[in-house]
């Protein structure tokens, strides 16, 4: 068997060259224009033309580690993300977990508003929300006024730092939850019958069969959902920049890809705008490949 698995090795990279040449191809030379950038003083008069560029080596990179708004973001980005991913991959395993239950309406139901919510374009879809949770003429407000709760009338969920937040967090697990959906109901679809069966005749009660059975043979799954999740949600930026207004108020919703927005565009500060964009990269590979290899030490 190990001899069969190395010698489908050269057949499996044959195969995954064309897909690697066409990556290395359309991320390379960016993310080599991003690095060579990052250690350039770049503005607005580099960038028109009108100045040189003058070569600083690691002084943005200095600047930029040396500056605790930068810290103070990461920690809400890392935060941030977390529970995004977290609330995502909940969401879409239960309701995976349902539509494999329920009956064929309904399940079509499910998938149809499922699907909907994941075509929904993300600047459409944060303009919904602004709209549904306005203080003035927003529906929720209205519901919870009319359930009682007065204080909610012409209140802001956009103002405080958390309830923002919380609001941007639920539109993101909205329009996100509909890819984990997919995903874990093909999985749970493609587990054998006999595989069940045998788990339910050994008195394997419905949570030890989920826990022993199912979730072992879902992880591949599972890991790609993750992967993609915490890709998608670290780098999030138009769900933030439209409901909070450019990152809330003072700034205190910023995300790293906005506070990189707002060096490099608003503060003209490109050298240093692409000096987070090169850590963020750096990050995202090391979580990514973290998780990968304890995923890998649990099998």
């Amino acid at each position: 068997m190990a001899f069969a698995h190395r010698r489908d090795g050269p057949a499996a990279l044959r195969y995954l060259l064309p897909a690697a040449v066409v990556l290395l191809a359309l991320m390379a030379y960016p993310i080599y224009q991003l690095v060579v950038i990052s250690l350039y003083d770049y503005g607005q008069p580099q960038a028109s033309g009108a100045a040189p560029l003058v070569f600083i080596g690691l002084d943005n990179y200095v600047t930029l580690l040396s500056d605790p708004r930068f810290w103070d973001v990461l920690l809400t980005t890392i935060v941030f993300a977390s529970v995004c991913v977290l609330g995502t991959l909940l969401v879409g395993t239960a309701l995976a977990v349902l539509a494999n239950r329920a009956r064929a309406v309904p399940r079509t139901l499910l998938f149809l508003a499922a699907l909907g919510a994941w075509a929904t374009p993300t600047m459409a879809g944060s303009y919904v929300w602004l709209f549904l949770f306005d203080q003035d003429f927003g529906l929720v407000n209205e519901v919870l006024a009319g359930l009682g709760l007065d204080g909610m009338r012409g209140h802001s969920w956009t103002f405080e730092r958390y309830s923002a937040f919380g609001l941007v967090a639920a539109e993101i697990i909205w329009c996100s939850f509909p890819f984990v959906l997919v995903t874990m109901y093909a999985g749970i679809k493609a587990i054998p019958g006999e595989v069940l069966e045998a788990a339910a005749l050994d008195g394997a009660s419905a949570r030890r069969t989920a826990t022993t059975v199912i979730l072992p043979i879902l992880r591949p799954l599972l890991l790609i959902a993750t992967i993609q999740s915490i890709i998608w949600d670290f780098k999030v930026f138009t769900q933030i920049y439209v409901m909070t207004n450019g990152g809330g108020v003072a700034g205190q919703n910023l995300v790293l890809n906005v506070f990189a927005y707002q060096k490099a565009f608003a503060g003209e500060e490109y050298g240093l705008g692409a000096a987070i964009g090169v850590v963020m990269t750096v990050l995202l590979l090391l979580i990514t490949g973290l998780y990968v290899r304890a995923q890998r030490g649990v099998r």
